[in-house]
C-alpha cells in the first residue's frame, strides 16, 4: 500500500485528503464499511475519548484489505517501549506503513484510579525510536531480523502557540518525522506565520508534506476551545457545518494548502457523522 510521502501533492496544485476515522467500541467488522470514503487515506485514531476501542493498527490493516490506503495513530500514553515496538512490528507484518505519533489526551482523576498512564516515550523520542527501527535496531540497540519500513508522521497543534509549536516541530523532524498533520485550522494566516517561524528555528524552509486540519462541525456536536466565536455564531444561527467547511476549504485552496486532514463532526457520546464527510467530499472540487 502507499506511503503518505508518495501521495501528497502540496506543491503541485492537486488535492490529497486524509480522513480521520474513529475505531469502534467493539470488534464488529461491519465498521469497515463506514471507512469507504472518497479520500486518499483513512487515518484510524487511537482510543479517542480515552475509551476502550479497537486497536488502531489492526483496524487500519482490516480497512486496507478493502483496497483503501490507511494511517494509524499511536499514542505514547499507554504502553512501554517493549509493547510499542512490538506493536509496530505487528503493523509492519500486516502491511500498514503509515503511523502518526501523538502523546494522547491526559487521563483525568477517575481514569487514573482505573488505569496508569505510562509515557515510557515522549512523542519526539518515539519518532526517533521508529526511525531507528527503520535502520534495523530496536530500543536496546539490538538488531532486528528485518528493518521496518514505516512512514513516520507527527502532530502539530498551532492552537498551543505558533512559536512554541514551530520549535517542537523542528525537533520532531530532526528526530525522523516524514510528514505532519495539524489540528483544525480556522485561520489560514496562521500557516504562513508557522512556516516563517519554522524556517527561522530550522535554519531553512520546511519541505515535509503537511496535511492541514479541516474540521466539519455541527451545532449539536462536540466543539473544542479552538473553534472561533464567529464560527460558533454561524452554527448557532443555523448555518450548515458542511457549508462552513466548504468555505474554509476554498480559503485553503487559495492559500495553496493542498493537503487536507478532514475531521468529520463528533457527536455527543463520541460517534462520528461520516455522512457529513461524504456530503463535503461530494461538493468539494477535486483536482
Amino acid at each position: 500500500m502507499a506511503k503518505i510521502t508518495d501521495r501528497s501533492f502540496e506543491a503541485t496544485g492537486h488535492t490529497s485528503i486524509i480522513c480521520d476515522f474513529s475505531p469502534p467500541r467493539s470488534g464488529d467488522p461491519s465498521v469497515i464499511e463506514q471507512a469507504q470514503l472518497d479520500v486518499d487515506f483513512i487515518s484510524v485514531a487511537y482510543n479517542p475519548g480515552r475509551a476502550v476501542r479497537a486497536n488502531s493498527a489492526m483496524l487500519a490493516a482490516a480497512i486496507q484489505q478493502t483496497g483503501k490506503d490507511t494511517v494509524f495513530t499511536l499514542a505514547t500514553r499507554d504502553m512501554n517501549k517493549l509493547a510499542i515496538q512490538s506493536q509496530l512490528l505487528g503493523a509492519q507484518l500486516l502491511g500498514v506503513q503509515n503511523v502518526v505519533v501523538v502523546q494522547g489526551d491526559p487521563f483525568n482523576e477517575r481514569d487514573r484510579s482505573l488505569a496508569a498512564p505510562v509515557h515510557d516515550y515522549q512523542p519526539t523520542e518515539l519518532i526517533s525510536g521508529i526511525a531507528q527501527m527503520n535502520r534495523g535496531l530496536d530500543f536496546r540497540a539490538a538488531k532486528l531480523r528485518t528493518a521496518t519500513d514505516l512512514c513516520i508522521g507527527a502532530a502539530v497543534d498551532l492552537g498551543r502557540g505558533i512559536e512554541e509549536e514551530a520549535q517542537l516541530t523542528v525537533r520532531k523532524v530532526q528526530a525522523g518525522a516524514e510528514f505532519l498533520i495539524t489540528q483544525p485550522i480556522f485561520n489560514v494566516d496562521h500557516v504562513a506565520r508557522y512556516r516563517e517561524s519554522y524556517a527561522y528555528h530550522a535554519g531553512k524552509a520546511g519541505t515535509l508534506p503537511i496535511y492541514f486540519g479541516l474540521q466539519i462541525l455541527e451545532q449539536d456536536g462536540v466543539l473544542f476551545s479552538s473553534v472561533p466565536d464567529s464560527v460558533r455564531s454561524e452554527l448557532e444561527g443555523g448555518r450548515s457545518g458542511v457549508d462552513i467547511a466548504l468555505d474554509l476549504y476554498q480559503q485553503f485552496r487559495e492559500a495553496r494548502l493542498n493537503n487536507i486532514y478532514l475531521m468529520p463532526p463528533i457527536k455527543r457520546g463520541g460517534a462520528r457523522n461520516y455522512e457529513a464527510a461524504k456530503e463535503f467530499l461530494q461538493k468539494t472540487p477535486r483536482i
